[in-house]
């Protein structure tokens, strides 16, 4: 915390601060754009623009590179671009392994989970650093489609990732995207990759169509092949899914606060396991429901909210994400499974020092009802988890506080406090702090 601190006082020497109006999403929309093309006069604004829209909107994925090539009349733009993203971390008392993603859940909770001596943990990572294509065809048209793609590093190998591979046209997307169930807008920034931990971040395979009123309203439906992990009932196992899942939303933007918005979310799911004493596949009918937006509280101070609730959907909540609660054993029947009940909430405040400097608190828990259970089954798939009801994850609390600078429009530098909590079902509580620089060049 005292780091904290004396980083906020050294922002506030940098640049007396006055009215800035910067949203963290957009920090990045104005940039300077070497192109080649045939053309002799090309409107880079409308370039940017393009590729902007044809991206995905969260705080920490690049949209408009800074090299483009322009097709004949227009026609066709073609970006390459990304980031290099170095992170120095230190861990006490409990370390993450993971320099990456500070999951609250990542905690080891083992009785020889902390040898002595392994109390504290440096690291040094560019797992983070990304590169990505996007493309318009026909950006004037209202034929206009869109291809992004985007790798990560984000492997113990240094492998490239693929997060992103989508295509666009007229309010539909396909590929690889995440959710319509996370808010990108209501995600507060940090230098640790995980963000909240309720925050419900999910990549998956879809179909999703959004339209927009008005300017300020938007609705969207889709169907995507979602998380799912479950602990097997002895008799009882996860099987190849049949049914995908259904996001949907509503959304108001205030016309006079951009940065003001709210969303109403829901999600149904079908959660399908084998009942060996019937020889049947059973269905399992899951949903939840969520609030999230930002609030423009001075041309200054942004928040950021979310509180969403459900049954079935612990794979959608990041800290409970391929923990096997899902679904878990039936503690009256063997050869079932029921869904569990879950919540997750955060909220976040980011102040803009100056149009260069911002600082950014967030609070965030997520929880599970897990009904106890002895009666665990054999893990069957790379999906399932064989956890006592003891030892499985019962709620995480996350707290992350940071500034952020960017020095030129290229060149970011941070720093970053961030804690963790996990509590198992029998009581059993660890913690984790990490203090962590960052150095960042965007291309």
């Amino acid at each position: 915390m005292r780091t904290f601190v004396f980083c906020i006082a050294a922002s506030l020497c940098i640049k007396a601060f006055g009215q800035v109006d910067i949203h963290p999403t957009k920090q990045n929309q104005e940039h300077d754009l070497t192109v080649v093309g045939p053309a002799t006069e090309i409107d880079t604004a409308a370039v940017i623009r393009a590729f902007i829209e044809n991206a995905p909107k969260m705080y920490n994925i690049p949209s408009a590179p800074r090299f483009a090539i322009v097709g004949k009349d227009e026609k066709f733009y073609f970006g390459i671009g990304g980031s290099v993203k170095t992170t120095f971390s230190f861990d006490f008392p409990d370390p993450i392994s993971s320099p990456t993603y500070f999951s609250p859940s990542s905690i080891n909770m083992g009785p020889s989970a902390n040898p002595k001596g392994n109390g504290g943990q440096f690291q040094i990572s560019a797992q983070q650093t990304q590169f990505y294509f996007n493309a318009v065809a026909l950006p004037k048209s209202k034929y206009k489609v869109g291809i992004y793609i985007n790798f990560d590093l984000c492997t113990s190998s240094y492998a490239p990732n693929l997060q992103y591979a989508y295509l666009t046209f007229r309010g539909f997307t396909a590929g690889a995207n995440y959710s319509l169930f996370l808010n990108t807008n209501a995600a507060a920034p940090t230098i640790d990759k995980e963000n909240a931990n309720a925050l419900t971040y999910a990549l998956n395979q879809v179909i999703q169509y959004n339209h927009t009123f008005a300017n300020n309203v938007s609705l969207a439906i889709g169907a995507e092949i979602g998380p799912k992990s479950y602990t097997n009932a002895p008799k009882a196992y996860s099987v190849n899914q049949r049914i995908p899942d259904i996001p949907a939303y509503i959304q108001y933007t205030s016309k006079s606060n951009p940065n003001t918005s709210i969303r109403f979310s829901v999600i149904g799911r079908n959660l399908q396991y084998l009942n060996e004493t019937s020889g049947k596949v059973k269905n399992v009918w899951g949903g939840g429901v969520k609030v999230s937006g930002t609030l423009g509280i001075t041309p200054n101070l942004i928040a950021y909210y979310q509180a969403g609730a459900g049954k079935g959907i612990t794979g959608y909540f990041q800290d409970m994400q391929s923990l096997g609660l899902d679904l878990t054993p039936d503690p009256n029947d063997a050869s079932k499974m029921i869904a569990n009940k879950s919540w997750g909430a955060y909220i976040g405040l980011q102040y803009n020092w100056s149009s260069k400097c911002y600082s950014t608190v967030l609070y965030s828990q997520t929880r599970n009802y897990a009904k106890k259970f002895d009666n665990v089954g054999t893990a069957s798939g790379s999906n399932d988890y064989a956890t006592s009801w003891d030892d499985q994850y019962k709620y995480g609390q996350y707290l992350a506080a940071n500034v952020m600078y960017n020095i030129s429009s290229l060149f970011t530098w941070g720093v970053e406090w961030d804690w963790g909590r996990r509590v198992n079902h029998s009581g059993l509580s660890k913690h984790d702090n990490r203090i962590q620089m960052m150095l960042q060049l965007s291309f």
